[in-house]
């Protein structure tokens, strides 16, 4: 790991300090690339949403696509096990 040295704004480490102090963070550089790693994210979601948006459309999201979707989903999930039968006297 390597390390970085940035420059705040008192208003800004005071925030910081803050949401350390309230959502558990341990230290201001939990809280910074916990920051660096939602961005990441956003930024990839947004370059999936841009290629989903220039992507040729395929087929329509109806009513019966979502079906299709849904038997898909309840098919891949695991069977709950049946309960078993009691055997009272």
């Amino acid at each position: 790991m390597s390390t970085m040295n940035i420059s705040l704004p008192d208003s800004l480490r005071d925030f910081i300090d803050q949401q350390v102090s309230r959502s558990g963070y341990g230290t201001s550089s939990e809280y910074v690339r916990e920051l660096i790693r939602r961005d990441q994210e956003r930024v990839q979601l947004r370059a999936l949403l841009i290629e989903g948006a220039q992507s040729p459309v395929v087929g329509e999201a109806d009513a019966r696509y979502f079906a299709g979707l849904r038997q898909r989903i309840a098919a891949s999930q695991p069977k709950a096990a049946k309960p078993k039968a009691s055997t009272r006297s």
